[in-house]
């Protein structure tokens, strides 16, 4: 479920000439038993609101003065969010002869014509207040309470990301309300300029539009409106100088292409596109690519594994997203890690349809080939789920089978989308498949009969930093580690991380070290596993030297090593055989 509550306005939306109908008050309470919640937003001072409407115990929580006091009716408190009125004011209001002056908790409420009275008043007294406007409604708050700040308030209150909430409104003071929700809503009679801001617009006025909204919500979750939302959708590329985006509820995507081919750019764009929406992600970050991100908390490093709990807790909190860094564990403790937190997080998203979006990089090491999901672990409809993977045979058959979205990148683009629909058990496409330059991606449509759209990926806002803790300490995968096997293949050392090649550089006796050196088996490294252009031309440079003796060309790599990464070897470990 997308949509888990509906904030309402009342006079106008809700209520009619100040009162609301059985009718929609049965609509109110059948939503309620979807499992949805309900939010008041009103302009009304509580004690009015009160008077007029005994049915505030359908609202988890009420909104009220326009956004200044948060009220929660099933254990009557009340909490200001703003400043109480300016006594002094209101005497200088009623002095100047406006009438029908209302003071609440934090509000001052008259009507038109008294405004320019109103804002003068303002003007001389040097007061920091603002003006809002709500149908011939003259209302004085503290600047910046809006309805939308009492609204985030509440959502903070009851754990809820403004995501997955559905505004209603039809006047001037409802503008904030509908930015702030993920779905916003007009009723029929709204001002002209409410519609245009609304994502739709009802064909029934006041309490009937309500109902009509509240009978497309419990009838496919606003589904069938969900192309509306282009405002949301992830910012991915660009074709012909036109911007290629992801929609940002949906999608099951997966990111396939060989390393160092742009992967990890593609990732970033779409991470950078979910902090710009402020949309709550968790991504699983195996080795420990992805800790540039200032909008979210690395959980776990090369020396402390992330903890389950922690990592809930944090997503417990609608404006916090989760990095998960998996270097601090062994490689096979890696997988079932991984699905000891699967469950949790996806009951976490049924009750608050959060994380917005899971993000796994190297998918093929968490749920390999081989890998069958236990019953339950994933849910029948997967959504908002992107995988990275090397190439995706590598990738469970319980989750190739529900990708909505290939993005490919790197060489041999049809061989790649081929394997994919092979191991998906899909028909391959008969069309022309392009190949891709450094820096495109191509992005093809699992659903439908469209060919795969050609772009370049969109310039990231910050380019990925050289992640030096997990090369200097953490784990590589036995593929990117460097072995130190000598011509004649009697040693076989692994070094998994700087650390331990530095150590095992010291150790290793010259023979072996020279023909490494010779092979140019170190820049290779650096370039290829490390991903480390700066670096591997550094030692490439070593490597050409002629006539240099084995004690200094160590010398010289391990200051290259130390230049950019501030390795601290203790001392070299003991190598068998070696003198």
């Amino acid at each position: 479920m997308r949509y888990l509550a509906l904030a309402t306005d009342y006079d106008g939306t809700l209520a009619l000439h100040g009162q609301v109908d059985e009718t929609t008050i049965e609509s109110l309470e059948r939503l309620l038993a979807t499992g949805r919640r309900l939010i008041l937003v009103t302009g009304r001072e509580l004690d009015e609101l009160q008077s007029v409407f005994p049915r505030l115990d359908l609202f988890e929580l009420v909104v009220a003065e326009n956004g200044a006091l948060l009220y929660r009716p099933a254990t009557k408190e009340s909490k200001p969010l703003a400043e109480p009125p300016n006594p002094e004011f209101v005497d200088e209001l009623r002095r100047r002869g406006v009438e029908r002056i209302s003071v609440g908790h934090s509000i001052v409420a008259t009507w038109e014509p008294h405004e320019n009275a109103v804002l003068e008043t303002i003007r001389d007294l040097g007061l920091d207040l603002q003006v809002i406007f709500n149908k011939g409604a003259v209302m004085v708050l503290p600047s910046g309470v809006t309805k939308a700040t009492g609204l985030a308030a509440a959502l903070d209150a009851m754990s809820l990301s403004s995501h997955n909430v559905v505004g209603i409104g039809d006047a001037e003071n409802d503008h904030a309300l509908l930015k702030l929700c993920e779905f916003s809503v007009a009723v029929e009679n709204a001002l002209p300029a409410v519609k245009e801001t609304a994502d739709l617009t009802t064909e029934a006025d006041h309490g009937a539009g309500v109902r009509e909204l509240v009978e497309r919500l419990v009838l496919d979750d606003l589904a069938s409106y969900a192309e509306r939302l282009v405002r949301h959708n992830l910012l991915l590329g660009q074709r012909d100088g036109d911007d290629v985006c992801l929609a940002a509820f949906g999608p099951t995507v997966l990111i396939c292409g060989p390393s160092g081919s742009g992967k990890s750019t593609a990732v970033t764009r779409l991470v950078e596109s979910l902090v710009d929406l402020k949309y709550q992600f968790c991504l699983i970050d195996p080795e420990g690519d992805y800790e540039t991100f200032d909008e979210a908390l690395v959980l776990g490093s090369p020396n402390l594994p992330p903890s389950p709990d922690k990592v809930l807790e944090l997503l417990g909190k609608p404006g916090s997203s989760a990095i998960v860094n998996l270097t601090g564990m062994k490689i096979p403790d890696r997988p079932p890690f991984f699905l000891s937190l699967l469950g949790p997080l996806f009951q976490l998203r049924t009750h608050t349809g959060r994380p917005h979006w899971l993000v796994l990089d190297e998918a093929h090491h968490l749920m390999p080939a081989d890998w069958g999901p236990p019953a339950g672990v994933l849910p029948e409809q997967l959504h908002n789920l992107l995988l990275i993977t090397v190439h995706p045979d590598l990738l469970s058959p319980a989750l190739l089978g529900r990708i909505d979205t290939l993005l490919i990148v790197g060489a041999n683009t049809a061989g790649t989308l081929k394997s994919f629909c092979e191991a998906a058990g899909a028909d391959v496409p008969s069309y022309a498949v392009p190949e891709l330059e450094p820096g495109e991606l191509l992005m093809w449509s699992c659903r439908g009969d469209s060919p795969p759209v050609k772009m370049r990926v969109h310039i990231c806002r910050t380019e990925r930093r050289r992640h030096r803790r997990k090369y200097v300490e953490g784990e590589l995968p036995p593929d990117r580690s460097f072995y130190f096997r000598g011509r004649d293949q009697k040693l076989n050392l692994r070094a998994q991380n700087m650390k331990v090649f530095v150590q095992l550089a010291e150790g290793v006796d010259d023979a072996t070290w020279e023909h490494h050196l010779r092979q140019g088996d170190y820049s290779t490294w650096f370039r290829e596993a490390i991903k480390d252009d700066d670096l591997a031309a550094a030692v490439a440079e070593i490597e050409q030297l002629a006539g240099i003796k084995p004690t200094e060309s160590r010398q010289r790599v391990r200051a290259a090593l130390e230049r950019d990464y501030m390795v601290d070897a203790p001392g070299p470990l003991p190598v068998p055989g070696a003198d």
